[in-house]
Formats: C-alpha cells, structure tokens, sequence
C-alpha cells in the first residue's frame, strides 16, 4: 500500500516538474527569470536530455511501467523541442531588428533601453534603433565612473557622425532608498529629509543646492535625465507589507502638495544647472494605490475631484520646468477603465495634453513591470506610442526591447499608430534634448576626472 502510493506520488512529482519546465520554456527570457539568462536556455536543455535519457533507458523496467516512461520521455522531448524552439524565435526576432528598417527607426528613437555592457547597444545607437540608455549598478560592477563614462562619450560621438540626435542618458538617483547609482557616485539623503532639517524659509534654496550637486554628479558620468523627483504624495497609511519594491512612503518627499511643489521644483532648477533633465514621477500619483505594480495590475479608483490635489505637483512644476513626467501602470477608472495611464489614449490625449496643456515629455515607467508585461510587452508598447506618449522604459530586462520595439513597428507597418502622432512626439524629444533651448548643453565629451564639477564617489 505505502509502496503504491509512494509511486504514485513520484508520478505526480515527475508530471508536475515537467509541466512547471514547459512553463519556463513557453515563457523563455522572462523578466522574472533574468537573473537565469546567462544559462537558462542551457539549464532546460541539460534537464531535458538528462530527464529524458533517465525516464526511457536508466529505470529497470519493473519499477515504472513502459508506457509511463516512453510519456515521460516524449514529454522531455517536447521540452528539448519547444525550449529550441522559443530561443530560435528570439535571436530572430532580435535579427530583425538589427536590421533596421524604416517603422524599426521610427519607433526606435523613442525607447530608452538598459544593458549589460555597452558593446550590446553600441549597434543600436549608431542604428537610431534606440534613443537612449538606462544606466544602473550592473553598469558599474565590472568597471568605475571613468570608464563607463569615456563609453558613453564614444556612444554619443557615434550619434553625431551619423546625423543623430544626442542619446537620452537616464539613471534612478532619487537619493534615500532608490539610488541605483550608488556608491559610485555619492548617496545623498531622500529629498523628504530636506522637509524637517532646518526653517522651511530655506527650503527651496536647500532643495536647489541638493540638485546641483546630484546633477554635477550624474553629468560627470555622461547622464543628461534623472528619473526624479518622486512627487506622488505621502501616503496616509504605511506601505503594504507585500509591498516590496514601491514603497512610495520612504520616498515620497511630503504629504503637502504645497511642500511637495516647492521642493521638486527647486531640486528641477538645481538639475538644470547641471544639464540634466529631471522627471516628476509617477502619474497619476502612487498615494492611494496599495497594489504593487512590479508584480500585478492596481488600480486607482478616485474621481477626478479627489485627485486635484494629488495631481498639484505634477501640474505646477512641469508648467514652470523643463521637467518630463513618467506614467505609471495603475488604471484610472475615471477616465479609462480598461488601460493603463502609461498606455492609455484617453489619460494622455484628455488630461494631460487637452485639459492641462501639457507639451513636455511623457515617459512611461518600466514595461517589464508585471502590471503591464503580461498583456504583451509588443502590444503595450504600441499603445504607448499610439496614445502620444514620447519614451518607452525597458530597463530591467534589456533583452525585451527587440520585443517591444518589435510589437510597435508591427503596429505602425499595420498603420495602428499614427505618423502624425510619431511627428509631434520627436518635436517634443527635440525641445527636450541635451544642449536645446529647454535646457542647456552638457559639458562636452571628457573622461569623468576632466569635466569640473564631477563629484563623483571613489571608484569601488
């Protein structure tokens, strides 16, 4: 009886780890699975040819019946095939877009991609396949600020002798808990411990002196935007304990949407000295929303009258700043009950350009973010740039940009983006760009030692 059972669990066991293993394989070159990609298609393959190799020819045939062992191996054999498969269908598509093209250009210029090591990129830039570069830790890992820097130099080199516009350079140096940059450049304090430190007479001079020292930080290094401010508001209740990754009460600056406008507008200026753009994140405000949207979908289910004051910071700084704004992937119901703000038509062509006026830069946060991935990071993609929205973030998981990008040339080749709305969005990009009127040039091309200012943290 126990033995009977005890094979009959092993069955069980055995079906079910082959099932999870073709989940994987369908599922290749997951976000969730990045930190795997060095080895994963390998690792699927090994198990694939060891599983089978055990189920048809290393069981005395008197423990598991013939049948049961000849499914087992056909179903490692779908494994093989279907891992081989998907790997196969991403290195073409990743062919593809090398290529160029014509949609493969026009839609490229307005993503913003992470990477491993810029050798990866470097095709994409001189291609116009991209229009710019997220810079975080891994960048670093393997070198120092003047090395990293003297590449990005040489990137943008390539950029102007091919008749291109300069690269987009963005990092996440909120300062507090998000500086991905640190410790190669120095980790100043969140913004919010700017509020209580001293006379709220002189908080927006303090707020001012943190931006310029953080922007000459990040220009020395070759970055012209930061993805901050966080203006979302203090939320009323602590994070959520599942809350792991946005935890947008440790780094929001206030719950005041008076301090919150008078802080991030001083630290934008600041920026600016510096040449580096900043951007107000994340609308339409993380304050009331408790799902994490690394993970799943949220929702944001106040009116429109409830969120004036939420909005008041993103409102009254990107009218007075060169500042961009960063959508983020929560549905406002009020307005768009099926997309996301990030991808949303309505948000974006309603709110922000029709009924606040806005003609700055609209950035969306990650599209590797669950909330949004699993709708199809290609077809999300698309919407973005149908909707008017200017720059796509892939930048945790570089490889599903020749996804996205791949999804959005599709679109446009099936005239589901406008070219018109390509024509607006690359205006707006040119009034954004390092060394336009918007804001001014970065220092010219030197190593992260030569440029003045450079206050950067010793190479670790």
């Amino acid at each position: 009886m126990l033995r009977s059972l005890f094979r009959c669990w092993r069955t069980a066991l055995a079906w079910a780890t082959l099932l999870a293993l073709l989940c994987v394989a369908w599922n290749l070159k997951h976000p969730l699975l990045y930190g795997l990609r060095a080895c994963e298609t390998a690792l699927l393959l090994a198990v694939a040819v060891l599983g089978g190799s055990a189920a048809l020819f290393c069981r005395p045939p008197g423990r598991c019946p013939a049948n049961r062992r000849r499914a087992l191996g056909c179903g490692m054999l779908v494994l093989a095939s279907l891992t081989v498969g998907r790997e196969l269908e991403f290195q073409s598509t990743r062919q593809r877009v090398l290529a160029g093209g014509r949609e493969m250009q026009a839609v490229g210029r307005h993503f913003i991609v992470g990477f491993r090591a810029l050798e990866e990129v470097e095709a994409l830039a001189a291609g116009g396949l991209i229009g710019g570069l997220y810079l975080t830790r891994r960048n670093l890992r393997t070198g120092n600020v003047a090395t990293l820097a003297a590449g990005i130099a040489r990137l943008q080199e390539l950029r102007r002798a091919a008749g291109l516009p300069p690269l987009i350079v963005a990092a996440d140096q909120e300062g507090g808990p998000v500086a991905h940059l640190s410790p190669w450049l120095e980790r100043l304090p969140a913004l919010s411990s700017l509020v209580g430190e001293a006379s709220p007479a002189t908080l927006a001079m303090r707020a001012r002196h943190y931006g310029e020292r953080q922007g000459r930080a990040l220009a020395a290094l070759g970055v012209n935007l930061n993805l901050a401010p966080v203006v979302d508001l203090r939320p009323a209740q602590p994070d959520s304990a599942a809350d792991f990754l946005t935890r947008i009460g440790d780094r929001a600056i206030d719950d005041d949407p008076a301090v919150v406008s008078e802080v991030a507008r001083a630290y934008v200026e600041g920026l600016a000295t510096a040449g580096v753009g900043a951007t107000l994140k994340h609308f339409p405000g993380l304050a009331r929303v408790r799902a994490d949207t690394h993970w799943r979908r949220a929702t944001l289910t106040a009116g429109i009258d409830e969120l004036r004051g939420d909005w008041q910071p993103f409102r009254s700084v990107s009218a007075g700043a060169c500042a961009a704004i960063m959508l983020g992937h929560v549905v406002l119901p009020a307005v768009d009950p099926e997309q996301a703000v990030s991808h949303s038509r309505s948000v974006v062509q309603t709110i922000l350009r029709q009924q606040w006026n806005y003609r700055g830069v609209l950035i969306t946060d990650d599209l590797n973010m669950g909330a949004v991935y699993r709708q199809g990071i290609g077809r999300v993609a698309a919407q973005s740039l149908a909707a008017g929205v200017d720059l796509l973030l892939v930048s945790y998981d570089p490889d599903q940009y020749f996804r996205a990008i791949t999804g959005a040339a599709r679109a446009l080749a099936r005239g589901e983006i406008e070219p018109a709305m390509l024509q607006a969005s690359r205006q707006r990009l040119q009034q954004f760009a390092p060394g336009s009127p918007c804001r001014p040039a970065l220092f010219t091309a030197q190593s992260a030692s030569e440029r003045p200012g450079g206050s950067v943290a010793p190479d670790v």
